[in-house]
């Protein structure tokens, strides 16, 4: 298994720039940015729809009206992600422009924006067809997004631009600045549209749902949805958020086919798509990736080494709300040969039996988003309608796991223990030194940025901080963020500090920290880990760092 472990993780610098690839990164930052909009809008469909399932008919004004914001929103969410993910990649280039080069992000989001109208609407008597304005649309955004970033980028580059003489004010100049790329976005996206139509007779929105379909339909089969929970697991167990790799790439599909399986519902059919964002949340990464929402609880009550006791303590309550990196660095589950089989079959498992539940059993599939750090249980029973099997699904799943992990655990246990033992006998009686404690007046006053993907344990490692100085009375203020989101804070801070799983994008965080002159730390997953639980040794690592001169 070692052997087994070393080869793959020969792949780990590939599956790193994989990882940090500029147009998957887009998508997934895009929809990030974008989820305010989504959330939102599935609040007003439950509202509107869960009444339903207790027998209560809401009146028509109520329910027409709760449709309504549910349709403005969630329906134009094409629109949304055309704009959020061209915003992405375009500050993804601006990182990369040689010094005094700027892209004008603003403009590059309003040209994928028209461009992403030029290819998903058609027009009819009297209006426009807005079938593809909402979620089925959302490759035309990916494409659109990705044009006018790149149209930007290479009319910077070029200098292509109308100049205007010295005297004009700046804010004008910049107006026509932005003509030709804006111009050239735009119509690259009317010939492609009209290209496809000639062609196919079709618009372009509608020859991608054709084109695509049958690979949608693939992903949603029992292999597909297989394949894609197992590469999830299998990029985590590298050390690699394997979310961000997968899900852009199937991010069309799992939003576009919770909207189709609301309208199956509302019709009084069957919600038969399985592969949507509730899949991806709560079966496949039932309590995280790997689904790991057992795994605290078999540590805290069927294992007797001292370290699995207190990882387990440790993490099972953020594992409840989907935030599993403490019991994976702390363990370690990431690149421990003990739990690559469990680690990669559960998901593998769960996705199958979830298939089967809908496929066999008839049970309806996500109708809902809800928002990823939703408990699981409550996810799948909320997300599904409250579907009476998906209380059945919960407790299948959680068996399930529990056989899966158990054998490996209880070995991995025993394996500790032998070490705790030898260790005691080994350990020689000495008193360690007490480290000087820092004082008020020994430094001065210091801003941390803490960056992980989702800004779960970001948070967790900023809230150590904060609290660690307030017990020493020291002045260092720690903030959280997730990658993506730390461009705009990064002028008011002077440290930042990696998470494990972040680290596979240090270049790009190291370039943006750079042009302040600040110091980007990176962490191991178990100290990480540790220090989350220890404020004083917190607020103590980040001065010492941030007093430390990088080599």
């Amino acid at each position: 298994m070692n052997a087994i472990i070393g080869f793959i993780e020969k792949g780990r610098p590939f599956f790193n720039k994989l990882a940090g690839n500029a147009y998957l990164q887009s998508i997934r930052d895009g929809f990030l940015t974008a989820m305010p909009a989504i959330l939102f809008s599935s609040i007003f469909i439950l509202c509107a729809a869960l009444p339903e399932v207790f027998g209560f008919t809401l009146p028509e004004g109520i329910s027409s009206w709760l449709w309504r914001v549910y349709n403005l929103s969630m329906g134009i969410v094409g629109i949304l992600v055309a704009a959020t993910t061209a915003r992405a990649l375009a500050e993804n280039f601006q990182r990369k422009m040689p010094q005094g080069m700027t892209i004008n992000i603003v403009s590059v989001m309003l040209a994928s924006i028209t461009g992403f109208l030029m290819l998903a609407v058609t027009e009819i008597d009297g209006g426009i067809d807005v079938t593809y304005l909402g979620t089925k649309g959302l490759l035309c955004s990916f494409i659109s997004a990705f044009i006018a970033a790149n149209m930007y980028k290479f009319c910077t580059l070029k200098n292509i631009t109308i100049k205007m003489p010295p005297e004009v004010p700046g804010v004008i100049s910049n107006v026509f600045k932005n003509v030709f790329p804006y111009s050239f976005s735009v119509l690259c996206c009317v010939v492609i549209d009209l290209i496809i139509n000639q062609i196919l007779g079709v618009r372009f929105a509608e020859s991608l749902i054709l084109m695509f379909s049958p690979l949608f339909q693939a992903a949603d089969s029992y292999f597909g949805l297989g394949l894609i929970a197992g590469a999830m697991a299998f990029f985590w167990f590298l050390g690699i958020h394997g979310p961000s790799i997968v899900e852009p790439a199937v991010a069309a599909a799992i939003y576009a086919n919770v909207e189709t399986n609301l309208m199956l519902v509302q019709n009084g059919e069957h919600a038969s798509n399985a592969l949507t964002v509730g899949f991806n949340n709560f079966i496949a990464c039932l309590g995280g990736t790997g689904c790991t929402l057992v795994v605290p609880f078999l540590l805290m009550w069927m294992c007797k080494s001292k370290q699995l006791k207190a990882v387990g303590k440790a993490s099972f309550l953020p594992c409840i709300f989907g935030v599993n990196e403490p019991v994976l660095f702390a363990a370690p589950m990431v690149l421990n040969p003990y739990f690559f089989v469990p680690f990669l079959l559960a998901p593998i498992a769960n996705a199958w039996v979830f298939k089967f539940f809908v496929d066999v059993l008839q049970m309806n599939s996500f109708i809902y988003v809800l928002p990823w750090a939703t408990p699981a249980p409550i996810g799948i029973f909320l997300g599904t309608g409250m579907a009476p099997l998906s209380l059945l699904l919960v407790l299948a799943l959680i068996a399930l796991d529990v056989v899966i992990y158990l054998p490996f655990v209880k070995a991995y246990d025993a394996n500790l223990l032998a070490e705790e033992a030898n260790s005691q006998q080994e350990e020689p009686n000495t008193i360690e030194e007490s480290k000087p404690s820092l004082e008020k007046s020994e430094i001065d006053p210091l801003n941390v940025l803490v960056l992980c993907v989702g800004a779960g344990t970001s948070a967790m490692f900023a809230n150590a901080v904060n609290k660690g100085a307030e017990i020493k009375d020291l002045p260092v203020k720690a903030q959280a963020e997730a990658f993506g989101g730390h461009t705009g804070v990064l002028s008011e801070v002077q440290l930042v500090v990696l998470s494990p799983q972040v680290q596979s994008r240090y270049d790009e965080i190291k370039a943006d920290a750079d042009r302040y002159g600040i110091k980007v730390v990176k962490t191991k997953g178990a100290q990480y880990i540790g220090l989350t639980k220890d404020p004083e040794g917190a607020v103590d690592f980040v001065v010492n760092q941030a007093n430390t001169k990088e080599e």
